[in-house]
């Protein structure tokens, strides 16, 4: 991702202030670049890089950040940049698999107005909205929600009901999706291509629902993570493609590795259910029990269909954790 220093948003879709019913630069000041170091032998380097930069927004007035966790997880350095371009260090305080939020606390006083949580479950298609970046208008999206649906990412990551908005921001990682009265209504988390039926196709960005982060919040801010038993993972990334699941990747020493599952392969069923997406291949595992749980699987490769056992682990288990300041 670019450098929030050497890029601006097109004036053309850059927010004006007189568009919206509240303080719009008061708002995106809460909005601070993050930018994260990770070891080099952190099991993400390889895979997200060991210097990864973005967003992140504040929601408290101590410095709580909320941002994305890819942006964060394993990271051994954090600095904050704020509208007034100061840059302070930060420490991670968690991040949650299941969600996708990171958790950052500022470790100097921030002196800016932090954004307020709202209620993402109510915000309809169509809706007028800001995707915002670290510092302010310039770096910010005028856009509206187009859709809100189920989003499976290829890394066994599913949401019930994404929200998702255009035009794109193009530097979408931790931006804050802020809704009609200043609220924080989401934060960014991928930019993808939408295709369409009339001109050439173009991008959106999706964002993870605020309202996800609530039951986890407190877990987060004093354990790391969330308080529940762990989802089974198996350490594959998998696409949809003609209705069927194809392996297009394995996490180095991952359960599907040590399984012998291989790049090609395509799962037709798990513990005897069969599964033709992604939604269905992940949500089918997840039901099977807790992180450690055997997952019989049935592969087709090389024109023979044979069954496969993965013993799962808890993804977290390979991860380095915060190192609290």
């Amino acid at each position: 991702m670019p450098s929030v220093s050497d890029w601006k948003v097109p004036p053309a879709v850059q927010p004006k202030p007189e568009d919206y019913g509240y303080d719009l630069d008061q708002a995106l000041s809460a909005v601070v670049g993050v930018r994260a170091v990770i070891p080099p032998d952190a099991f993400t380097a390889d895979t997200l890089g060991t210097e990864r930069t973005g967003n992140g927004v504040l929601i408290r007035a101590d410095g709580l950040v909320l941002t994305v966790g890819y942006l964060v997880t394993e990271a051994e350095t954090i600095w904050l940049s704020l509208i007034d371009g100061r840059n302070v260090p930060g420490t991670v305080l968690g991040y949650d698999q299941t969600t996708g939020f990171g958790l950052v606390q500022a470790l100097a006083r921030l002196d800016l107005p932090a954004l307020p949580i709202g209620q993402s479950g109510g915000v309809p298609v169509g809706e007028s909205v800001v995707v915002g970046g670290a510092g302010g208008r310039a770096r910010s999206v005028a856009a509206r929600v187009v859709a809100k649906q189920e989003f499976a990412g290829y890394w066994e990551y599913v949401i019930d009901e994404a929200i998702f908005t255009a035009p794109s921001h193009p530097n979408w990682g931790g931006t804050a999706l802020i809704g009609p009265t200043g609220d924080l209504l989401g934060v960014g988390s991928l930019q993808l291509q939408e295709g369409r039926e009339h001109g050439p196709p173009g991008d959106l960005n999706m964002i993870i629902p605020i309202d996800l982060l609530k039951p986890i919040f407190d877990d987060l801010l004093t354990l790391g993570r969330p308080n529940r038993p762990q989802r089974p993972w198996l350490g594959l990334y998998a696409t949809e493609i003609e209705d069927k699941i194809v392996v297009v990747g394995l996490a180095k020493d991952g359960p599907a590795q040590r399984a012998d599952l291989r790049t090609g392969d395509i799962v037709l069923s798990v513990g005897g259910a069969d599964v033709s997406d992604l939604a269905g291949l992940y949500r089918r595992v997840w039901s099977l029990g807790a992180a450690g749980v055997d997952v019989p699987l049935s592969i087709y490769r090389d024109g023979k269909t044979f069954e496969a056992r993965v013993k799962s682990s808890d993804r977290g288990c390979f991860l380095k954790a915060p190192k609290l300041h």
